[in-house]
């Protein structure tokens, strides 16, 4: 009878032990590919000695603090405005991706940037760098500024962080939005031959 209750609970036991799923929690790449903070729906106020001086809102906020470089990604659009004393919009910063590297304080904006200046120039571009370790604005791409009375473009760019005193390496040429052109531009017929 023992032999019998031993062959006919026997199976039972191995069907029992053979049904043990094991699950595995899919591990993740090197420590240095995955952010360390992931937030969406981000905005958040920068104050400097007690005064409120910036706004920034993104979509998406990533922080990949364990890679070779850390960095900070917006893939999402990002979007920064700067106030004045009276907590007035001064100036604005607009792209649709931005990277910002940590350890050399440098912003990287792509694709669609937009500045807007102290001074109300609007600044548009495909690829802007902001250093902010030496104070200064560059790109390599083309770039379209737009004063109050002109609109100026051409390849590659440099500016003060303020973006009041810019160099643009090679102009395309004015354009007036005015109707009348500069007296130093108006051409003489007699000068063409």
């Amino acid at each position: 009878m023992a032999v019998a209750l031993c062959v006919a609970v026997l199976p039972f036991l191995s069907v029992s032990c053979n049904k043990e799923s094991k699950e595995f929690v899919p591990s993740f790449s090197k420590r240095d590919t995955v952010p360390g903070m992931y937030t969406d729906s981000v905005t958040t106020l920068i104050s400097d000695s007690g005064r409120i001086r910036y706004r920034v809102v993104a979509r998406v906020w990533k922080i990949f603090d364990k890679a070779y470089e850390p960095f900070w990604l917006f893939p999402e659009k990002i979007h920064f405005e700067r106030f004045d004393d009276s907590l007035r919009v001064e100036s604005v910063i607009e792209c649709d991706t931005a990277r910002y590297y940590s350890r050399r304080r440098l912003w990287e904006l792509k694709n669609n940037v937009l500045i807007i200046n102290l001074e109300g120039e609007t600044f548009e571009t495909s690829l802007m760098y902001w250093d902010q370790r030496n104070g200064r604005v560059f790109s390599d791409s083309f770039i379209r500024i737009e004063q109050k009375d002109v609109i100026l473009s051409g390849i590659g760019f440099e500016s003060n962080q303020t973006m009041t005193k810019y160099t643009i390496f090679k102009p395309n040429g004015p354009i007036y939005l005015d109707s009348d052109e500069p007296d130093s531009l108006k051409m003489d017929p007699k000068a063409v031959k």
